[in-house]
C-alpha cells in the first residue's frame, strides 16, 4: 500500500500519459497490460534454458504492463466509459497476470520455486480478500502493506538487480550477489522479494480480514 499514498501526487503525470489513449477502449489496456506481463513472464521463465541478460527486458515489460493496468483505469475515469463489465476484466486479467508472473519467476533458475508458490497462494488471497469485502457490501478494500501496484515495481526492481548482477563486470566478475547464503540458506534478490511478499501479503490480507468483519453488522437474535 506504499504507492497508494502518492497516488494524488503520480495523479497529474497519469493525466499526461493517458492523453495518447484517450481514444482507447479502456479494456483495450487492460488487455495490452496483461500481454506485456505475460510476454515478461515468458521471458523470465526461458532464464534457466538462455541467458539471465533477459531479466532486463523481462524487467522493462513487467513497469510497461503495470503502468498500462494504472492507464486504462485512467482512462476510462476520464473518457466516462467506467463500467462493472471493465472493472471485472481488468481484475480478472489482473489475476491471470499475477498467475503467469510468478510461474515464469518459478521456473527462471534464480528464485525457489516453492517460495514462488507461497507467493503466488498470498497474492490470490490478498486480491480474494479485497474483493470479498465488496461482495459483502462493505466496498472493496485496498488497505494493508502490499498492494497489486507494489508488487509489480518490487518484481521490476528484483529482476533489474538480477540482471546487473549477473553481468560478469570487470571489477566483480564473479558476481557474488547473484547468490548469497544467509544462515546456511542460499538466496538470490528474487527470493528476498518473495519472501517479502509472502509476510507482507499475509499480513495484508489478515487485516483486510480484520477490517471487514468488523465492519460487518451482528447477527440479530
Amino acid at each position: 500500500m506504499v504507492l497508494e499514498r502518492y497516488r494524488g501526487w503520480a495523479s497529474r503525470y497519469l493525466e499526461r500519459l493517458s492523453e495518447p489513449y484517450l481514444s482507447w477502449n479502456p479494456n483495450h489496456l487492460s488487455a495490452l497490460a496483461f500481454g506485456l506481463v505475460g510476454a515478461a513472464a515468458v521471458l523470465t521463465g526461458l532464464v534457466r534454458s538462455t541467458t539471465p541478460l533477459l531479466f532486463f527486458p523481462a524487467a522493462v515489460l513487467v513497469f510497461l504492463g503495470g503502468l498500462y493496468d494504472v492507464l486504462d483505469g485512467e482512462v476510462a475515469r476520464r473518457t466516462h466509459r467506467a463500467s462493472a463489465r471493465g472493472d471485472f476484466l481488468d481484475h480478472v486479467l489482473d489475476r491471470y497476470a499475477d498467475v503467469v508472473l510468478l510461474l515464469g519467476i518459478a521456473v527462471c533458475g534464480y528464485a525457489s520455486p516453492i517460495l514462488a508458490l507461497l507467493a503466488l497462494v498470498t497474492l490470490l488471497l490478498v486480491s480474494y480478500m479485497g474483493t470479498q469485502a465488496q461482495a459483502v457490501g462493505i466496498g472493496r478494500e485496498y488497505r494493508g502493506l502490499l498492494s497489486r501496484a507494489d508488487r509489480l515495481i518490487l518484481i521490476t526492481a528484483a529482476l533489474l538487480l538480477e540482471f546487473l548482477f549477473v553481468i560478469p563486470w570487470p571489477w566483480a566478475p564473479s558476481t557474488p550477489w547473484a547468490r548469497f547464503t544467509v544462515g546456511g540458506f542460499t538466496f538470490t534478490i528474487i527470493d528476498v522479494v518473495l519472501v517479502y511478499f509472502v509476510i507482507a501479503g499475509q499480513i495484508t490480507a489478515a487485516t483486510r480480514a480484520r477490517s471487514t468483519f468488523r465492519a460487518l453488522p451482528p447477527p440479530t437474535e
